[in-house]
């Protein structure tokens, strides 16, 4: 993937209109409006039209996602007529309870149909869609795992090992097919130490960005997955040293690098210039006194 993968992702349930405005003030890539599991089943239809509002309200609705009911439910036939009807429309549209690459392509069609081409990510939460995975990556943009729902199927703890078999299958399809791969939120809030090492962990196994139900996490999870300036300027003296060797290996600060690191270097330049170009630039700001989000320059 080449485009711009989203390193840190908030979900904000759309029970209230000053809460999801208020959480554009936060410094997260993608802000997500919930219309699924954070909404009971009796306020789905006014979180709707929370959710309208808000995308009416939203700085930059092309870094906004709604998470969208299950494909063959009521809800989610209402949820696509307010993404198709709303004037305002999001960047990301990010499915749940997905189990084949059908239900991508559906969504998708449906939405086109409207006019709509937002990135589609999916939740990996079901045995299913884990059977099915390589071409549900082949056909989504993104996937994001869903560790609550896929634990409780497995009658398994959220644990790093009873969610590694589905990291390592999300990380090698993602890889294979140049999708996004993003890490669910962690739900101990109180235990930053679980984070931390998520983060870490994650990083090791080749994801790109991870989610949060908490504001307060960001400040770590962007620290941790966002480019690194260092990180770029050796990635792109890797490239410039294996170029300057004709293509075979060279030697850079004391260490050999080849082909196969130029070619890591390469993909790390390019997403960070990917991420910085439509993440890194304006942030948004606290709310003003009459109730607009106004715009502040400068990454963070």
């Amino acid at each position: 993937m080449t485009g711009a993968i989203p390193r840190s992702v908030l979900y904000t349930p759309a029970l209230s209109l000053d809460r999801v405005v208020k959480a554009w003030s936060y410094d997260a890539d993608v802000h997500l409006v919930d219309l699924e599991d954070s909404v009971p089943p009796r306020e789905k239809a006014a979180a709707r039209e929370v959710c309208r509002a808000a995308l009416a309200k939203a700085p930059r609705p092309e870094n906004v996602a709604v998470r969208v009911n299950p494909l063959g439910t009521v809800e989610a036939v209402h949820d696509l007529v307010l993404l198709a009807e709303s004037a305002v429309r999001p960047g990301f549209v990010v499915m749940t309870m997905v189990e084949s690459a059908v239900e991508v392509r559906l969504l998708r069609d449906t939405l086109a149909g409207a006019g709509a081409a937002p990135e589609v990510y999916v939740t990996v939460e079901t045995v299913a869609a884990l059977a099915d995975l390589d071409a549900i990556t082949a056909a989504a943009d993104g996937l994001v795992l869903g560790s609550a729902d896929l634990a409780a199927t497995l009658g398994v703890e959220i644990t790093w090992a009873g969610m590694l078999a589905a990291r390592q299958a999300m990380a090698l399809a993602c890889a294979r097919h140049g999708k996004a791969c993003v890490d669910t939120a962690n739900f101990r809030l109180s235990a930053p130490d679980v984070l931390a090492d998520e983060l870490t962990r994650i990083r090791e196994l080749g994801f790109h960005g991870k989610a949060t139900v908490h504001p307060a996490e960001l400040p770590a999870i962007n620290a941790a997955l966002r480019p690194d300036p260092a990180e770029l300027a050796r990635a792109r003296r890797v490239t410039e040293a294996v170029h300057a060797a004709g293509g075979g290996v060279a030697v850079l600060d004391g260490a050999m690098v080849g082909p196969p690191f130029a070619r890591l270097a390469e993909m790390t330049a390019v997403r960070g210039d990917a991420w910085t170009a439509r993440f890194g630039g304006a942030r948004t700001a606290l709310l003003g006194g009459d109730g607009v989000v106004e715009q502040r320059g400068g990454a963070r």
